[in-house]
């Protein structure tokens, strides 16, 4: 019997029998002296006290099996569409990385290496177009003057006209005054375009950063509310100053969008496959796959494209790989005919492109809030 149960480990390793017990120490689910692991929580059966050498090699096992889980995720993602979703619906759930988790990594990871080759190889792109923006506003400039100069020559009171349009320019745009009683018996979509407008306009004329100051001066109660609304003044000032940050900072938060904005999406995934056997999670599994190939794609394509000096294999992915990916996807995890798959291919992408612009634009609109 002792040789029976010296198969399962080293004498002296933790699953050694000698340091087995009949209880689990994790869950205190009964144990007999042949299980190695618990059938209930999944945790080893010993009761040895943690050394160093057991720790990592612990530690290095996972590793291997995660390497695998990884390489078959990998695999099966970028060469067999729709494939890795099915066998994972089948129950082979080990076999291949958590479908959630490995999409927000493999899209973070993006993000970062696409920021780092940005920092170590910055493109030509922004000073081009910095110089272009600034040629084209010294053009701009330069017409405006001969312009002017062509009227002040052929207009007798070209003095007067000017001074007229300095005036004009100079003088600030007046307020339209709404007390704080009539903003808040409006709805709450229309009193917040309202105190915002009003705000806007109060903060363009005096120039007045502190909210608690210009509440004051609009005899407005100083709730967190109005100072918060108020505050967005502030907010349209940095977006202004340096747009390129904004857009960095709305970029950085595109998983997590595409995280939230899934769930919306698999409801139509869920209604015009009702007829199948899948799960409404199933649905979503099959999403996330989705992403995590473009996700990983795109970081693929990035070495490629830096050395190309252009974004020729992203747009190809986009035009080209992209689609036929997602059909064939289709066409795998659903096993319907040739015809149906296309219809409801033009049918998912037409609801995925107005969905996402309806959803950016809420999502822009919140990030706006929160910059």
């Amino acid at each position: 019997m002792a040789m029976k149960f010296k198969t399962h480990g080293n004498s002296r390793g933790r699953k050694a029998l000698q340091y087995r017990g009949t209880k689990c120490l994790n869950c205190e689910h009964p144990l007999d002296k042949s299980d190695i692991y618990c059938p209930h929580c999944s945790q080893l059966n010993s009761n040895k006290q943690l050394s160093a050498k057991d720790f990592f090699g612990e530690f290095l096992g996972s590793i291997v099996v995660y390497d695998s889980r990884l390489r078959n995720t990998l695999k099966d993602l970028l060469i067999k569409p729709g494939v890795i979703t099915r066998n994972y619906a089948r129950g082979q759930m080990l076999k291949y990385a958590n479908p959630f988790r490995f999409f927000l990594s493999v899209s973070i990871i993006y993000f970062l290496a696409n920021g780092l080759l940005d920092v170590l190889n910055p493109g030509t792109d922004n000073d081009s177009d910095t110089n272009k923006m600034n040629f084209n506003s010294k053009l701009a400039d330069r017409s405006f003057i001969d312009s002017l100069s062509q009227n002040l020559a052929t207009t007798t009171s070209g003095a007067i006209s000017l001074a007229d349009s300095i005036k004009k320019l100079q003088t600030p745009k007046p307020i339209k005054y709404i007390s704080d009683e009539e903003l808040d018996a409006m709805p709450f979509a229309k009193n917040y375009t309202e105190r915002f407008s009003l705000y806007n306009d109060f903060y363009e004329k005096y120039e007045i950063k502190s909210a608690t100051v210009a509440l004051d001066s609009l005899h407005h109660r100083n709730t967190s509310f109005n100072r918060w609304v108020y505050s967005k003044n502030s907010t349209v000032d940095k977006i202004r100053e340096n747009p390129s940050a904004f857009f960095s900072f709305i970029i950085s938060k595109t998983p997590f969008f595409l995280f939230f904005f899934t769930p919306f999406f698999a409801i139509f995934f869920w209604l015009i496959y009702s007829r199948k056997k899948y799960t409404y999670m199933e649905h979503m599994v099959f999403i996330f796959h989705i992403f995590s190939f473009i996700f990983l794609t795109m970081l693929l394509f990035l070495i490629p494209d830096l050395i190309i000096g252009s974004q020729f294999l992203v747009g190809c992915l986009f035009i080209f790989i992209g689609p036929i990916y997602f059909y064939k996807a289709l066409r795998n995890f659903y096993g319907q005919s040739r015809p149906i798959t296309l219809i409801k291919f033009v049918f998912l992408n037409t609801v995925f492109v107005i969905g996402l612009t309806f959803a950016a634009a809420i999502f822009v609109a919140a990030s706006a809030a929160i910059y």
